[in-house]
């Protein structure tokens, strides 16, 4: 199939536009799809999307790349499935308008061509590690940006958690399901020989059976069998289907979930053995990370969305997708490090968990400040910052009178032990700000570096400008509970890391679109500059 652009649109003479009336007309000026058709559809590059296609143009020519990457943007805006996106296409003029083609009699779109682009976006990162789905989407959101006249100086970022679309399993489950689905594999294979002790698991109702139903057998039987046809089902398969997904996926939950006994036996770990983060979760979805973050469990995937802003709104410039165990310091120091050098300084606006040294380290060799609101989860005593520190900042030269003090500091905690004379404590007006811990001739005392590095940030800006930082921060929020509610990002239905990525760039880009019509429509703002 060549790649052939689809740079002229013109109108027909018998355009359905024509035949309007002018209450239709102005129905549809009103509309998103006038916006669209405007200042999405006709900045799509399609030269992005060239080396998917071939070059030689004697070959069947491509379905118009803007027209379905315009599709799967108002798929995500109006909540369709690929199905609903074709009969939308087909009986609602806007769709058409937005789309410029409303002089086709049939729409250049058919059933399968949504999922067989994607596939081929998707079959071109595996190759190249490229997403081309990120740079046009990025793209677009650059030409949003120069249109609103929002300068690039002021950035807000934060991190979303995404919900892989899966289930949570047990132990057993997984086990289970991992050995049904090999044997299944190699019984449709032809070789039944091989599975002729391990029929049960070609029984669809044996499942439930084993997972749920024999109470009687305890639990940790039912594991120990599942364990170990596991490891006898796989030397006798491995020669031949050592390389099929369900191979590789039951090979890696034996090895993360199991360790052997002194006899040589496979056995379940137990709790002082210890499992990673990235152990397999469900073979459905093996990109799959498990993570905890404010006492919540999540299982999937990390957005970290950046933001530019001022006084006449905010659009997302750029976006990053990992598993959920990436931090957001990674994410920071990813996106600082693919930065050209300022020519105008920039800020990036975060919140306590992005920042740090080596973060604001290499902020400043690009001409980049950031400034953090020092959200630690509770407010930190402004004493902390008064203690004078090393210029390696890790000892802790003398205390907030001035009194000179020991200190020692643990790498893995990032804390400091102080240590000083008691009387130097005793009568000492930050007595009840310290608390430290009177011993006999010793005061201890032990400091977060984190609490200290918060709190020196907050004193190099005035009161003034640090409220505006954590107002213009505060708009950021919205961000991820929008993506998550309206564009229903934790039921996106595909699995796995790289499919999913896709779908949610097109979901920042129908967020961007959205923000972009409060603009023409006059009521786009940033709260936190209107209100300085």
């Amino acid at each position: 199939m060549s790649f052939v652009k689809n740079d002229c649109q013109q109108l027909s003479l018998f355009d359905s536009l024509g035949y309007l009336s002018k209450r239709k007309l102005d129905i549809l000026e009103k509309s998103w799809a006038k916006p669209f058709s405007d200042y999405i559809f006709t900045k799509i590059d399609e030269m992005i999307f060239a080396p998917l296609y071939s070059q030689n143009s004697n070959s069947r020519p491509n379905a118009p790349i803007n027209v379905i990457v315009g599709c799967l943007i108002l798929k995500e805006l109006n909540g369709l499935t690929d199905d609903e996106l074709l009969e939308e296409c087909e009986c609602d003029f806007r769709y058409q308008y937005a789309l410029h083609t409303t002089s086709y009699d049939n729409q250049p779109i058919s059933d399968r061509i949504f999922s067989r682009f994607r596939e081929r976006v998707y079959a071109y990162e595996l190759l190249t590690g490229e997403d081309l789905i990120h740079t046009c989407i990025t793209d677009l959101a650059e030409q949003i940006r120069k249109f609103m006249y929002i300068s690039p100086v002021i950035k807000r970022m934060n991190s979303m958690m995404i919900e892989s679309n899966i289930k949570r399993m047990s132990r057993l489950e997984l086990i289970y399901t991992c050995v049904s689905n090999l044997v299944k594999t190699i019984y449709n294979a032809g070789a039944h020989e091989l599975v002729n002790d391990f029929e049960e698991y070609l029984d669809p109702n044996n499942r439930n059976q084993v997972v749920y139903y024999k109470q009687d057998v305890p639990q940790k039987e039912r594991l120990q069998k599942g364990i170990d046809d596991a490891a006898k089902l796989l030397p006798l398969c491995e020669d031949k289907y050592s390389e099929t997904t369900d191979y590789q996926l039951l090979l890696r939950a034996i090895t993360e979930q199991c360790n052997k006994d002194d006899n040589g036996k496979t056995v379940p770990k137990i709790n002082g053995d210890g499992m990673g983060s990235s152990v397999l979760q469900n073979p459905s979805d093996p990109d799959a990370t498990y993570r905890v973050k404010a006492e919540k469990e999540h299982r999937g995937y990390i957005a970290n969305i950046v933001e530019v802003v001022n006084a006449n709104g905010s659009v997302v410039t750029d976006y990053s997708f990992d598993a959920n165990t990436h931090s957001d310091q990674d994410f920071i120091k990813e996106h600082l490090e693919k930065q050209p050098i300022a020519e105008q300084h920039e800020a990036i606006i975060v919140d306590g968990a992005y920042n740090n040294e080596e973060v604001r380290a290499l902020a400043e060799e690009k001409n980049i400040s950031v400034l953090s609101t020092g959200l630690l989860g509770h407010k930190p005593k402004e004493i902390f910052g008064k203690f004078k520190m090393s210029q390696d900042n890790k000892t802790i030269i003398a205390c907030p009178e001035g009194h000179d003090v020991s200190s020692t500091y643990y790498e893995s905690r990032d804390q400091i032990r102080v240590s000083l004379p008691c009387g130097n404590c005793n009568g000492c007006p930050h007595q009840n700000e310290c608390k430290s811990r009177l011993g006999k001739r010793v005061a201890n005392l032990l400091i977060s570096l984190k609490t200290i590095r918060a709190e020196k940030c907050k004193t190099d800006l005035d009161p003034e400008t640090r409220k505006m930082i954590g107002r213009i921060r505060n708009g950021v929020e919205t961000v991820p509970s929008v993506i998550r509610n309206k564009y229903r990002v934790d039921t996106i239905p595909v699995r796995g890391k790289l499919r999913t990525k896709l779908f949610f760039g097109f979901k920042v880009a129908a967020l961007d679109f959205q923000k972009l019509r409060l603009f023409l429509n006059g009521k786009e703002f940033c709260r936190g500059f209107a209100l300085a």
